[in-house]
């Protein structure tokens, strides 16, 4: 199976679908359209008894500059929703759900990672989260999994201040799994290989067991993060930081 459009490549080998960001000119910013295609694509893979593992990746430097400003700005309320139903998603999905972060992970792209079940990263990755600089706010249940994951000052430092963490910190905290050299990214895919000698059911079954627990909590998470996001886009603040950073991105 090979699914492609302009922004986002899918194909299906061995069990995983390999799922690309390709919007490399604009650091894979994620648009509403890119958020739909992924919803349908994690839809159509539950129903597809030949996918075990989704694979999101990315193609050029950036795993993925996060939301794509402009774009949400002029239907803000279409963006929002989109994100919700995205997040959601990924909550309730039952596949192993798999990142191999190729590259700088910014906003979103960085929060979701907390609610996949492995995350791969190049050594030339970084995980950042600049929400206060735009007036923006956690999302991708960042809120609840970050403290869990970094501990309560890290996460803080993360969510308020937008310090941005390393590949190898980021190991070192348990937020990647592994770190792989990034001319060696090949090897992820080697390992990933495997899977095809491991019994579907257990993984699955295992899977179940481990979000059970939490799956009601993060729906919940996410609800109250996107109130507060609405909320953000409501504000004056918000515009004028983002207009500010619109115009030092277009000097630059």
């Amino acid at each position: 199976m090979t699914h492609a459009n302009s922004f986002i490549l899918s194909t299906l080998n061995n069990g995983i679908q390999k799922v690309v960001l390709n919007k490399p000119a604009k650091k894979n910013a994620l648009s509403p359209q890119m958020c739909k295609e992924l919803i349908t694509l994690l839809n159509e893979s539950v129903a597809n008894n030949d996918v075990l593992i989704f694979v999101l990746t990315a193609n050029g430097d950036f795993f993925s500059s996060g939301n794509d400003i402009t774009a949400s700005m002029q239907n803000s309320a279409i963006a929002i929703g989109t994100i919700k139903e995205l997040i959601d998603t990924i909550i309730t999905y039952p596949k192993l759900l798999i990142a191999v972060v190729n590259g700088p992970a910014l906003g979103i792209a960085t929060t979701i990672l907390g609610i996949f079940d492995i995350v791969y990263a190049s050594n030339k990755a970084y995980f950042y989260t600049p929400f206060s600089a735009l007036g923006l706010v956690a999302e991708g249940c960042s809120s609840y999994t970050f403290p869990k994951l970094l501990g309560h000052s890290k996460a803080g430092d993360m969510l308020y201040l937008g310090y941005k963490m390393s590949a190898q910190e980021a190991k070192q905290h348990g937020f990647v799994s592994e770190v792989y050299n990034h001319d060696s990214l090949e090897e992820v895919w080697n390992y990933l290989n495997k899977i095809a000698t491991l019994s579907p059911e257990s993984i699955l079954a295992t899977k179940r067991l481990m979000r059970k627990w939490n799956k009601e909590i993060l729906l919940k998470v996410n609800e109250e993060e996107i109130n507060e996001v609405i909320k953000r886009f409501e504000s004056n603040d918000l515009y004028e930081r983002t207009l500010n950073f619109l115009s030092r991105k277009n000097k630059l």
